[in-house]
């Protein structure tokens, strides 16, 4: 039996299933939630409900949502334990970067990022793919489901977004599967997401990054500062990695009570997954893949003895996380 009848296997009994997104998702997330629901719904699903937790502030995925029409519900609005499944998409730790309780184990769950096993009833980790958007262009074409062109679009972009685009160490399949669903994508609704503008909270937050950064050799920091858009981050620092002579960029910023961090490396020796983990997991969350990773901190085990809305709390942060990272990014010493 293949990995995508499995998964049917799994769905096929079930009257309503709740899909979790990742905090804060990103295309790939969003375009994976759509196609679990449509092979959900071919599995006899009748109620199906894609849910988030965070907020959705970067502005193609605004885009993204508007366009392409994807109907999203906060997780504070739902009771996971009122359906008869629950599935994660694009993450797969639970209580890791969810504002669900880490006591809630999911049924489903399929990622392509690396972490410890995960206990359920179908799990698909797959961390030699790019994107989780790759594995359920797979599923499709083994059930023989053709995507709808909203679908299709949908996958079209997150395959771009995540991994083409930037090159971001892209698995041959990722190529592949950009080219099974291109057919079908609405180039129209792409060039739209494309298109979309910055919002003024990101514009703002990408230029204190630039105002701010302190290179090291060929790494990099910065912060975006206060900023209300998390999504702002992960665009400096794309941004940042431009500059001549940097391959490895970490941008922080406070982002209502908690610090969050964005790193990218297109340095083969430094895998800035590992790299954030050892700098700060001992302070909050942090990890990712070789070429990019995140994490978030909180404001309390950095700045223990100032207020969250003190005015010299920056200042604070700012002279305990770089040190943090230039460290964690330094080879240790072999006995």
């Amino acid at each position: 039996m293949s990995r995508a009848a499995e998964l049917v296997a799994a769905l096929e009994d079930r009257d309503s299933l709740a899909i979790v997104c990742h905090d804060n998702p990103d295309p790939d997330c969003l375009a994976s939630a759509l196609a679990l629901e449509a092979i959900a719904r071919e599995a006899g699903v009748d109620e199906v409900a894609i849910a988030y937790g965070g907020e959705i502030s970067h502005q193609q995925n605004r885009a993204f949502v508007a366009l392409l029409e994807v109907s999203l519900r906060a997780l504070a609005e739902i009771d996971v334990d009122d359906y008869d499944a629950v599935a994660f998409v694009d993450h797969s730790r639970p209580g890791a970067n969810t504002e669900l309780p880490a006591t809630v184990r999911p049924e489903v769950v399929v990622d392509h990022h690396p972490g410890d096993p995960v206990e359920g009833e179908f799990v698909d980790l797959r961390v030699d793919y790019g994107a989780t958007a790759t594995i359920f262009v797979d599923y499709l074409e083994d059930l023989g489901l053709e995507p709808t062109s909203r679908l299709a679009s949908a996958l079209l972009f997150a395959l771009h977004r995540e991994r083409l685009d930037f090159v971001r160490n892209p698995s041959a399949r990722e190529y592949e599967a950009a080219l099974d669903v291109f057919p079908n994508a609405d180039l129209e609704v792409l060039n739209q997401l494309y298109g979309s503008a910055f919002s003024a909270a990101t514009l703002d937050a990408i230029g204190r990054a630039i105002a701010t950064r302190q290179r090291r050799e060929s790494s990099m920091v910065a912060t975006v500062g206060r900023t209300p858009e998390t999504d702002a981050l992960p665009q400096a620092a794309d941004y940042l990695l431009n500059l001549e002579g940097v391959d490895t960029v970490l941008v922080y910023g406070v982002v209502d009570d908690g610090i969050r961090l964005s790193a990218r490396s297109i340095d083969p020796a430094i895998h800035i997954g590992e790299a954030l983990a050892d700098g700060f997991d001992d302070l909050g969350s942090a990890g990712g893949h070789h070429d990019m990773a995140g994490g978030r901190i909180e404001l309390s085990t950095v700045a223990p003895d100032v207020a969250p809305d003190a005015r010299d709390l920056l200042t604070v942060v700012g002279s305990r996380l770089p040190e943090r990272f230039f460290a964690a990014l330094e080879p240790e010493d072999e006995e």
